[in-house]
Parts: structure tokens; sequence; C-alpha cells
């Protein structure tokens, strides 16, 4: 306003001799150009602050994606296998869900008849690790989504990554519950879990579990040269896939077997 408060002052008075016609149009050039300089001002302002609310909006995305998790990886190569499935004539279908902190989880799922009966995942954390929420609430949340969530030890199985603890949905109708299982590594730093509601029996549940592990193979290892090496071992331990399988391991007690503990002797 002051600027153009002197610049009135000044054109006010014409000088002598001066064109009139050109004295006003010099004028109108003057305002026209006062008031552009204070457009681009403003255009200038509002794009300031137009990319500082970009920039404000992007962190928060990714500091949103970054709480709330996992994606879909849009380019992935299956890193593991079931081999010789006897999930045969079952949809069989393979996902790779990325986090943006590091973490991967490859998942492996059959189904008949559009319902899904097993679900294998194998989850190697990266920076979310110490956010992530108990295993057994997760499988428990992945084997009944709908349902109460309620789960129940259901003894151990010998497989070729050592015992394995199984979890069994409380089903009070007396049908064999579905059974899921979890296994977590240190070296290297990865959980195996999933669950199978394939098979009449509970021994058959058990051994369908028992085989799933016993089958799962490495087909790249990338870098992470002590996930091959892991897998290599756990290979030379690899058991025959019988109904043996559905034994008790070894190591189970009357506390942690599958079965009701034999009493002896009479009441």
């Amino acid at each position: 306003m002051f600027m153009r408060s002197a610049l009135a002052r000044r054109l006010a008075v014409q000088p002598p001799g001066s064109n009139p016609a050109l004295w006003r149009f010099a004028g109108e050039c003057h305002g026209f150009l006062a008031r552009l300089t204070g457009y681009v001002g403003a255009l200038a302002l509002i794009a300031i602050v137009l990319v500082s609310l970009w920039d404000g909006l992007q962190l928060q995305t990714t500091a949103t994606a970054a709480r709330s998790g996992w994606s879909a990886a849009a380019r992935g190569y299956p890193a593991f296998a079931v081999s010789q499935s006897d999930l045969f004539g079952k949809t069989e279908a393979y996902e790779i869900f990325q986090h943006p902190e590091g973490g991967r989880k490859d998942v492996l799922r059959w189904a008949q008849a559009d319902q899904e009966i097993a679900e294998l995942e194998i989850y190697r954390p990266g920076g979310e690790a110490s956010r992530s929420g108990p295993s057994v609430a997760d499988i428990a949340g992945r084997m009944d989504p709908g349902g109460a969530r309620e789960l129940q030890a259901a003894g151990l199985i010998e497989s070729k990554f050592g015992p394995v603890a199984l979890l069994g949905l409380i089903d009070r109708s007396g049908k064999p519950p579905c059974l899921g299982f979890n296994k977590q590594f240190d070296q290297p730093d990865m959980r195996i879990s999933g669950w199978s509601c394939q098979g009449d029996t509970l021994p058959a549940r058990r051994a369908a579990i028992g085989c799933m592990l016993n089958r799962l193979i490495l087909l790249a290892a990338g870098n992470d040269a002590k996930l091959a090496e892991f897998f290599a071992r756990a290979e030379l331990k690899r058991g025959e896939c019988s109904p043996a399988a559905a034994s008790p391991a070894r190591s189970a007690d009357w506390v942690t077997g599958a079965q009701n503990p034999q009493l002896r002797g009479g009441l």
C-alpha cells in the first residue's frame, strides 16, 4: 500500500511537456506491475504452504504404514514349498506379505470347496518384531476368525524341525478339533506356524501337520546363509510321513500328551 500510495503521488504530478496519453499509460503499467508482484507473492506463499502440507502428509502416511503393517508384495518369488503334498486336489495359494520395516511372511493356503482347510506361514521378522502380537493369539485368529478363538494345548509332535507344540480349538460338539501349531527359532530368526483341519480323526490331523512340516522345503534363501544352512540340517532329520507321525513326541509327558493320562491300578 505504501508503494502504491508513493507511486500515486509521483504520477499525480505530470511533468511539463509530457504527452497525457503516454503519462496515463505509464501509470497503468506501473499499477499492473505492482498488482502482478502482489499476485506472484501470494501464489508463492500458497505454494510454500501446500508443499509443507504435502510433506507432512507423506510423513504421516509413511508412519501409518509402518504402524499398520503388512501389504501384499507386488513382486516376489516363492521362497518355500511343500513337496509331495498329500493335499493334491485342493486349491493351493501362495502369498507374500512385506512390512515397511523389513519383515516378510510367506503364506501357503489350501482350500477345498471354497473353504480353507490348511495354512502354513513362515515369518521372518524385521524391525517390526518388537510390536508383533502374541503368536498364540495370532494363530487363534487365523483358525477361527469369527469365533471365540479359544485354544487348548493338544500335545506335541516330532518333525524335522524338532518337537512342535499343537493347539486345538475348543469344540464342544464332540468333533475332532482343527489343530494349530507354532515353532519359534532364534538362528535364523524365524517363526513357522499354521493350522490344519485335514483328517477325520485327531491322530489323522496330527499326522497331517507332521507331514506338512516334514515336506516343507526351501526354494530360495537369497543372501541368507543361515536360513540355507538351517534347512539343510533339518532335511537330514526328515522322517517318514506316516500315521506314526501322529504319535506324541518322546519328550511328551502326561501334561503335554494329546491323550488322557493312563492311570494305574483300580479305583
